[in-house]
């Protein structure tokens, strides 16, 4: 039996290395570091001390004044994402002219909360009056599906999900879903994410997550002495298209969502399960769903998250899942170049994704000076790699034991 197909005709990326699809493009290539010092607030106190800030973003350039007011910069992240995707993809939507057949499938591991710990701030010190207030309606994650929704008139599917740093490939993968299930034409995919706040980044540091070295080398995936990850900020949309429809105006199509799965190890809040398997399982499933072989799949975007537990855990389930191409596949983590914008990670290295299919280059696994035994795979270091690329599978392991993968390929 057919099945709708999905494919992806726009990209919109705020990322620390680069605003939109050429402007991340060009980041990538120039094989640099967004990562720099903390310097958001003051961290005297903290293990950790640098950050994927973004300081060029002028949410003036898209939103008026009068919008902004009652966006904080996780919503502000959202919309300005989903701006910049429904621009590259040629697409016009406007709330003169609602529709129900464009919806909008969003993600975040923490929504609202970093604006929520300003306020906070102001009501002890200042009382109730000084509160923002429309904070009750900025502080909840599904603010970024809402609020994409009213600037663009989208009255189909709305759904914002809170599933750690899976939450963006589970938005793409649910917008395959209601593709292939008839319930949308178009959905605007991704995810978005705001936590650079003192209490929010120190929860983190609390729990000796996230690296202690210097930016930008502090985030160096399967190297033998990485130590954490680096906290960031950012946001990806992607426009997720039926592929009739997508013809049928001309698009230009980046790839095809071929396939997608998710799971949970139902081991532990933040390592991983010590076997890999449920990672693996998914792996095999999305390959699957994708009508897909190990041999054919010609790079895969690695959670690389940096810490030692994770790296060398999703070496094991990768070696599970496709068996001896796991030596021969280019596997790179990116994160090394945006931080790890939490929630958001996954929708901007499935742009990454999308670009690499598109335009023929591997991105590299930056800041690898030492090889570990335990992550014994082809990892691409320092330098990308020009190449055609035609599938490509890309994973997002998150806290709470949260597995998410999918498989993208050329049309």
């Amino acid at each position: 039996m057919s099945r709708r197909r999905a494919v992806i005709t726009g990209l919109g990326p705020i990322t620390c290395i680069g605003t939109g699809c050429e402007a991340l493009w060009q980041g990538l290539r120039a094989e640099r570091s967004g990562i720099g010092p903390l310097t958001r607030f003051a961290g005297e106190h903290l293990h950790a001390r640098c950050a994927g800030e973004i300081n060029d973003f002028d949410p003036t350039r898209w939103l008026p004044a009068s919008r902004l007011r009652r966006l904080d910069r996780y919503a502000q992240f959202a919309v300005v994402s989903a701006r910049l995707a429904l621009e590259d993809a040629g697409l016009t939507c406007s709330p003169d002219t609602p529709t129900d057949r464009i919806g909008v499938s969003f993600g975040t591991a923490l929504g609202g909360i970093a604006n929520a710990e300003a306020e906070n701030e102001r009501f002890v010190t200042r009382g109730p009056k000084a509160v923002n207030q429309l904070l009750a309606l900025q502080v909840f994650g599904g603010s970024a599906h809402s609020n994409i929704a009213i600037e663009f008139g989208l009255q189909g599917i709305g759904t914002t999900n809170s599933n750690s740093c899976a939450s963006g490939p589970i938005a793409i993968g649910e917008a395959l879903r209601y593709i292939r299930d008839g319930m949308a034409d178009v959905v605007i995919a991704g995810a978005a994410e705001a936590p650079l706040a003192p209490l929010t980044y120190s929860a983190f540091d609390f729990i000796r997550t996230m690296s202690r070295g210097e930016p930008p080398r502090a985030c160096r995936p399967f190297d033998l002495h990485r130590d954490g990850f680096v906290m960031g900020e950012g946001a990806a949309a992607l426009i997720v298209e039926e592929y009739g429809h997508a013809r049928a105006r001309g698009a230009r199509i980046y790839a095809q969502v071929l396939g997608y799965s998710l799971s949970n190890d139902a081991h532990h809040m933040t390592s991983p399960h010590p076997t890999g398997e449920p990672a693996a399982r998914i792996i095999r499933e999305t390959l699957a769903d994708a009508r897909l072989h190990p041999a054919d799949l010609d790079y895969v975007n690695a959670h690389a998250s940096s810490t030692q537990l994770n790296d060398s855990t999703e070496t094991r389930c990768l070696h599970d899942a496709l068996g001896p191409h796991a030596r021969r596949v280019p596997v790179s983590g990116t994160k090394a170049y945006t931080a790890h914008p939490l929630g958001a990670t996954g929708a901007i290295e499935a742009a990454i994704c999308c670009l690499a299919i598109a335009r023929g280059w591997i991105p590299p696994t930056l800041h690898h000076a030492t090889p570990d035994p335990a992550c014994d795979l082809d990892i691409v270091p320092n330098h990308g790699r020009e190449q055609p690329v035609r599938h490509v599978l890309t994973n997002s392991f998150g806290f709470g034991g949260i597995n998410a993968c999918l498989a993208l390929g050329a049309v």
